[in-house]
């Protein structure tokens, strides 16, 4: 199948980190003035609060930030990394790349490439699947790739879809496992068909979306990529420890876990706290969950994502 990365042995996570800026923006407070309510966020996307950045925060301040954690967290220096790969839909300038910048606020002065990559918010499956094939090959040693965005810079917040959103950055070292004991793979899609559903029109300052059209693109492909990828490996969801997935809405991964006949706990979340983070959402949640202990050696996880484009894509990987 067109996308799909058979398992990787030689590529292991070392270490996760994340980032999320000071400012908490709570349901009550974003609604103000607007045509919807919080219980009504709180009940349909699962949210009760947002980290918003400050006017002088973004997107590769957040990225740095996720970055060196997950370096402090593996023990390592910047100069250790061999490349950086960030999923990013908010760059900080149209030019030059974003992970331009974060290599130079990391201090990174070895000849290390860094370059952005833009699927929205499957944008971090997608990097950590380039970033992975890179390891495999041989290519680099060491890389570390982020997801980061700060929606709250495209908003209208005038506009009522802009409770969905909140900034965030989430990061992870990739490197070779000696060992080939390893286990990684991915399928990736994109359909270029709905490129009006989410997306930010020439001219435009802001986002424009179709709420419907995101929810029945979401609940249609997501079920679908994690059958297609479990399938392909002759698994059952009950193989997989937990999954990690974009945090769209509550609703449309209540019913993700409807379609795939799971119990909805198996899915992890944390809307409540962070809504909708883009680009950072599943990488800010596997650090959470890492530094919560919730993850053991030998499981397996699924990681999944879709957004604007439309792009989706899943990934497994085997937790060492």
């Amino acid at each position: 199948m067109n996308g799909y990365t058979p398992p990787l042995r030689n590529v292991r996570i070392r270490s996760t980190g994340s980032y999320a800026p000071a400012r908490i923006v709570a349901n009550a407070e974003i609604v103000k003035g607007l045509p919807t309510s919080a219980e009504w966020v709180q009940e349909n996307l699962g949210v009760l609060e947002r980290r918003i950045a400050e006017p002088d925060e973004f997107t590769s301040d957040l990225a740095a930030c996720a970055g060196r954690a997950a370096l402090e967290s593996a023990g390592l220096g910047g100069n250790d990394i061999d490349l950086i790969i960030l999923a990013t839909a908010t760059p900080d300038r149209k030019s030059p790349s974003t992970a331009c910048m974060v290599q130079s606020k990391l201090g990174i002065t070895s000849n290390c490439p860094a370059f952005d990559l833009s699927a929205v918010c499957s944008g971090f499956v997608y990097a950590l699947t380039v970033g992975a094939q890179f390891v495999e090959l041989g290519t680099y040693r060491r890389v570390l790739v982020i997801g980061a965005d700060c929606f709250s810079k495209i908003t209208n917040w005038q506009h009522r879809n802009c409770v969905f959103f909140g900034d965030g950055a989430g990061a992870v070292v990739i490197e070779r496992n000696p060992a080939g004991d390893g286990f990684f793979s991915s399928l990736l899609f994109a359909d270029g068909a709905g490129i009006n559903g989410f997306t930010v029109y020439p001219g435009d300052s802001t986002f424009t979306m179709d709420a419907k059209a995101v929810y029945q693109a979401a609940t249609t492909v997501l079920p679908q990529a994690i059958r297609d990828l479990l399938c392909m490996h002759q698994l059952s969801p009950q193989d997989v420890a937990m999954i990690i997935p974009h945090q769209p809405s509550i609703r449309v991964l209540m019913k993700t876990a409807e379609l795939l006949n799971i119990p909805f706990p198996m899915i992890r979340t944390n809307l409540e706290k962070y809504a909708n983070t883009a680009g950072a959402t599943v990488p800010l949640l596997l650090d959470q969950l890492n530094r919560e202990g919730a993850i053991s050696p030998g499981q397996m996880l699924l990681f999944a994502a879709v957004g604007a484009g439309w792009t989706w894509g899943t990934a497994l990987y085997r937790w060492q």
